[in-house]
C-alpha cells in the first residue's frame, strides 16, 4: 500500500491497551493506529453467561464505526466476544480480526498440545471454540487445555502488573508436556518476559501475532 494503513483497535477494557500499543511501537511503528475504548463492554459481558443480541449489536456498531473513519482493518482486543466479532466481520469488506485468531493459528502450527493461560473466566468457552475452529482448518488433532490464573486480572486492574505477571509465570512454571503456551488475553501479554523466564515451552501472545497477520493481510509485511 502507498500509505500506511489505518488500523482501528477496539478495546473493552483499559488494561488491554498498553500491550498492543507497545507491540505496534515495536513491530509496526508507522501504522496509523486509532484506539476506541468502550469500557462498559467488559463488565456487561461478565454479567451474562453468553453474548446477548444487544452485546453483539454493540460489537457490530463499533466495527462499522471503524470502517466509517477510513480504517483498512479493525482489531478487537477483548477475547470474550469472538462470535459477535465474526458476525460483524461478515458484514464488512475490510479485515476484522478477533484478538486471538492469529495466536491460535501459530500455536496449532507449533504442535498438537497448547496450554492456554487465561485470567477472565467469561472468555474461556468462546476462546476454546475459536481454537477448535482453527484446528479443524489447520490440524484437527490439535488440542487445547485451559488454565485459570486466579487473581491475576484483579491485580492488573488495580495497577499491580508485577503481581499479575508473577501469578501468570507461576502457573506457567507448573506446566509440562505442551508444545506451546498461549497467553489468552491482550492484557496478559505484559507477562511474556516473566513466563519465558520460567519455562522452555514456546510462549505466544495475541498482540504480536495479530500485528503479523494484519501486515500480511494488508500487504505491509
Amino acid at each position: 500500500m502507498s500509505k500506511q494503513p489505518r488500523i482501528t483497535l477496539i478495546h473493552a477494557t483499559p488494561i488491554a491497551m498498553e500491550p498492543i500499543r507497545l507491540a505496534f511501537a515495536d513491530a509496526w511503528p508507522d501504522a496509523d493506529v486509532v484506539n476506541l475504548l468502550e469500557d462498559s463492554l467488559s463488565p456487561d459481558r461478565a454479567k451474562s453467561a453468553d453474548i446477548t443480541e444487544a452485546l453483539a449489536a454493540r460489537i457490530a456498531a463499533l466495527a462499522h464505526y471503524g470502517k466509517q473513519i477510513g480504517s483498512d482493518a479493525v482489531l478487537f482486543t477483548c477475547s470474550a466476544f469472538g462470535r459477535a466479532i465474526e458476525a460483524a466481520a461478515a458484514t464488512l469488506d475490510i479485515p476484522v480480526l478477533k484478538p486471538n485468531e492469529a495466536m491460535f493459528e501459530a500455536a496449532i502450527r507449533k504442535g498438537g498440545r497448547t496450554a492456554m493461560l487465561y485470567t477472565f473466566p467469561p472468555a474461556r468457552e468462546g476462546m476454546e471454540a475459536e481454537f477448535r475452529e482453527e484446528a479443524a482448518r489447520i490440524d484437527p488433532a490439535a488440542v487445547i487445555e485451559s488454565v485459570l490464573v486466579a487473581g491475576a486480572i484483579d491485580a492488573v486492574r488495580a495497577g499491580d502488573a508485577e503481581t499479575h505477571n508473577r501469578l501468570v509465570a507461576e502457573a506457567a512454571a507448573r506446566l509440562g508436556g505442551f508444545d506451546s503456551i498461549a497467553l489468552a488475553h491482550f492484557s496478559t501479554a505484559r507477562a511474556v518476559p516473566a513466563v519465558r523466564a520460567v519455562t522452555d515451552i514456546p510462549v505466544l501472545s495475541s498482540p504480536g501475532a495479530a500485528i503479523d497477520k494484519l501486515k500480511r493481510l494488508l500487504g505491509a509485511a
